[in-house]
């Protein structure tokens, strides 16, 4: 299938794995008939749920930019809003993509959006007459989730005034959407994202970590090593930082394939860093 595209790089992976395997194996893939595709294996719920997933990571991305958390930084929860719930495998993904701890599917968003209502004048203004004060009035002082549950529910809101019952369309309406603080929330497609923004002590120094991680992974990468093999870590500058590496030397360790954190200036590599305000030094060297 790739070879149109990348002929040199399919013919390298073909002729070692399959012509050097397989004496009646076409001697070039260029050679080898194109693949016809098998309609029983096409799973249409499958993308169907997959796209849906796609389109949850793609809101809390969105989220997350919307709240300026970076994507290395964990969260502790999301509530997903959606016309289908996925299960577990997707739920996985999602986690893994958007790198929270928890992802669930509510029902019900009251907790962390709030609407507010007020008159459509235009459409209000002709219907409505000398009552569009009141109207203005019973708007602003209505609970905004039970008013938005109704016009979801029924594609109208009933309203009293002057003791008679009035029945307002959507198009009657400016609805206007909140959220509540602690929380950031985007819709599209028929999809809702709520992320928890609230970060505990627990949660920022997990984010200062992967960051860490990565700084040295970067350096393992412009220094020249090789994937597998072991450095030592000099680390020196930021106090933060320092205690941050101490309390977690064997992740950073185990990820990194440091055999040791070295807590002073030093390395055959060295680059200076700012990791989340903190400014520090990193040093890496090869270990024999």
């Amino acid at each position: 299938l790739a070879c149109p595209l990348i002929p040199f790089v399919t013919e390298d992976i073909y002729r070692n794995l399959v012509a050097l395997n397989d004496p009646s194996a076409p001697e070039s893939v260029h050679l080898c008939d194109y693949p016809v595709a098998d309609s029983a294996f096409i799973d249409p719920e499958l993308e169907k749920e997959m796209d849906e997933a796609a389109d949850i990571v793609a809101l809390g991305r969105a989220c997350r930019n919307a709240a300026v958390i970076k994507n290395r930084q964990p969260l502790a929860e999301m509530f997903i809003h959606a016309p289908n719930k996925l299960n577990g495998y997707y739920i996985d993904i999602i986690k893994d993509e958007l790198n929270v701890k928890n992802a669930s599917f509510v029902d019900d968003l009251s907790a962390f959006t709030t609407f507010t209502f007020k008159p459509q004048l235009k459409t209000l203004g002709r219907k409505l007459g000398k009552l569009i004060n009141e109207c203005r009035e019973v708007l602003s002082a209505i609970d905004g989730n039970k008013a938005m549950a109704e016009l979801e529910a029924t594609g109208t809101l009933k309203l009293i005034l002057s003791g008679e019952e009035y029945t307002l369309e959507r198009d009657d309406l400016l609805i206007d959407s909140g959220k509540v603080e602690g929380f950031e929330s985007i819709s599209d497609k028929g999809i809702t994202v709520v992320l928890n923004t609230v970060l505990d002590d627990a949660l920022i120094e997990e984010g200062f970590v992967r960051e860490i991680i990565s700084k040295i992974q970067t350096m393992r990468k412009d220094a020249g090593f090789e994937v597998m093999d072991n450095i030592t870590v000099n680390v020196s500058g930021s106090e933060k930082i320092t205690s941050v590496m101490k309390r977690n030397a064997e992740k950073i360790c185990s990820d990194t394939l440091a055999l040791e954190i070295v807590y002073s200036a030093g390395g055959a590599y060295t680059a200076d860093w700012s990791i989340n305000g903190e400014e520090t030094s990193f040093g890496v060297t090869k270990r024999a």
